[in-house]
């Protein structure tokens, strides 16, 4: 009986994945014309980088921060052939190094995707279609791999579908069509471990947007506004400690976050995590130290709580408990 149980069971499952093959070819064609490609350029007109985004509306596009860094002008370029001028930034993620771009396109030309919020399963299969190094339109397929809780910052996505160069802010895509994350970070020397913000995020840019519509500004003035604010380099050494974090790995991820808090003193999300890294890296007084500098700014259940487990293993029991 056993034998044929497992069986049927294997037979189920090797239905399943062919049935999950099947229904890619099909899914690309729907999905694809919502993918575009980002070509930035500097003050002087120069070509500055090309990146990857999707729409979201029928005038809204999502793609990472990072891609948009440093440009006063900026294109996007459709599946079709048509390409048309970014007109605003809309909304700013930092942290989750996402930005909602404004884009005056022809309705008929766009095909926006939905966004799945609910959390993801491990062992899902998922789609990618970005412009790796150029190659528009390129599309990877893998699975869900882990989704991860990460303190103070919430849940992150890690992913096997290869991300390369160019293709970060493509739309990481379930089977039914839906965008469960936009694609972010890699690790470098990593094997297919690869990462993608939550939709969640993506949906609360939007809100964001629509309950300020004063803060959208031009491509130009976040330049300018970037550079007179001492967190935009801040968060940039913050991305670099969360792409450590996100596998785990303190030791590399600890003097970034520190570097952060170095560049911004205010940054409550860094000393938030340099906190949190000293604690896992067992330096309790420095976690105590970065924990308190964190709830002082931004008081948060999670820098409380490492307040307490540092305190604890100091065998400081009043201070543990109160926290």
């Amino acid at each position: 009986m056993f034998p044929i149980l497992c069986v049927i069971l294997a037979a189920g499952f090797a239905s399943t994945a062919v049935c999950s093959q099947d229904q890619l070819p099909e899914l690309v064609r729907r999905i694809k014309p919502s993918a575009v490609a980002i070509e930035t350029f500097d003050a002087r007109g120069e070509k500055l980088s090309r990146g990857s985004g999707f729409f979201v509306d029928v005038d809204r596009v999502v793609t990472n921060r990072h891609v948009i860094e440093g440009a006063y002008r900026a294109e996007v370029h459709l599946n079709s052939g048509h390409s048309f001028p970014v007109k605003n930034v809309l909304a700013v993620d930092a942290e989750g190094d996402v930005a909602l771009l404004k884009v005056d396109a022809p309705a008929n030309l766009v095909r926006p995707l939905s966004l799945d919020r609910t959390s993801p399963q491990e062992g899902e299969s998922v789609v990618v279609i970005g412009n790796p190094f150029g190659l528009e339109g390129s599309v990877t397929n893998g699975i869900v791999s882990a989704v991860r809780d990460i303190p103070g910052f919430g849940r992150i996505i890690q992913i096997t579908a290869p991300i390369s160069p160019g293709s970060s802010g493509s739309p990481v895509v379930n089977m039914q069509g839906q965008v469960i994350g936009v694609a972010t970070l890699q690790i470098t020397g990593g094997q297919s471990v690869n990462f993608a913000i939550p939709s969640e995020r993506i949906a609360q840019l939007g809100r964001t947007a629509q309950s300020d519509g004063s803060s959208q500004m031009s491509l130009g003035e976040l330049v300018a506004a970037s550079s007179r604010n001492k967190r935009a380099k801040a968060v940039e050494y913050f991305r670099d400690g969360l792409s450590f974090l996100s596998k785990d790995d303190c030791q590399r991820a600890l003097p970034y976050f520190q570097k952060a808090t170095e560049s911004d003193s205010g940054y409550g999300e860094a000393w938030a995590q340099t906190g949190f890294c000293s604690e896992k890296l067992g330096r309790h007084a420095d976690a105590i130290e970065a924990s308190k500098r964190a709830v002082s700014i931004r008081p948060s259940v999670e820098s409380y709580f490492n307040i307490g487990l540092a305190n604890y293993y100091l065998k400081q029991y009043k201070e543990a408990e109160q926290a």
